[in-house]
């Protein structure tokens, strides 16, 4: 979790910089007075929208839904459940055993085997919870219009 907000972090900073250094050259260059900045508002603000590209303003959507915020945080949370049952009915007996019994190839092809529908039900509810129920979340409450996330 740590490592992917690094990364996070990191790839924004890298937008920020890119898409404001030829600005500040370009003005340096033409020996203009006025070099334009970005505020610290409009930095925080793109930090915390779930966007990778830094724009100085983005589209805004005139009021905050707080029913559609509840209603993806409750699919969150529900994901969270499901996940935790799969663990709890599909993972943990299959390797509950292997611990106490000898090691050979025919328990490890099986106990692989047996975790890869688990294993796949894992990656769907990850998709879902983060990429489209907290990803939508956080834009309504920053009022985000621009929602191509899988774009």
């Amino acid at each position: 979790l740590l490592l992917a907000l690094q990364v996070r972090l990191v790839m924004k900073a890298h937008s920020f910089i890119r898409e404001n250094i030829p600005r500040v050259l370009s003005s340096v260059k033409d020996k203009s007075g006025t070099v334009h900045i970005p505020r610290i508002s409009q930095y925080l603000y793109f930090l915390f929208a779930p966007t990778l590209i830094y724009r100085d303003n983005y589209p805004r959507n005139p009021m905050i839904r707080w029913g559609y915020v509840a209603t993806k945080f409750a699919q969150v949370l529900g994901s969270l459940f499901y996940a935790y049952y799969i663990f709890v009915r599909l993972c943990i007996p299959q390797f509950r055993n292997s611990s106490q019994e000898t090691f050979n190839l025919r328990g490890l092809v099986l106990c692989i085997f047996n975790s890869i529908l688990p294993g796949v039900l894992i990656l769907f509810l990850v998709f879902f919870a983060f990429l489209h129920c907290w990803l939508n979340a956080f834009a309504e409450m920053l009022r985000f219009a621009d929602r191509m996330f899988y774009k």
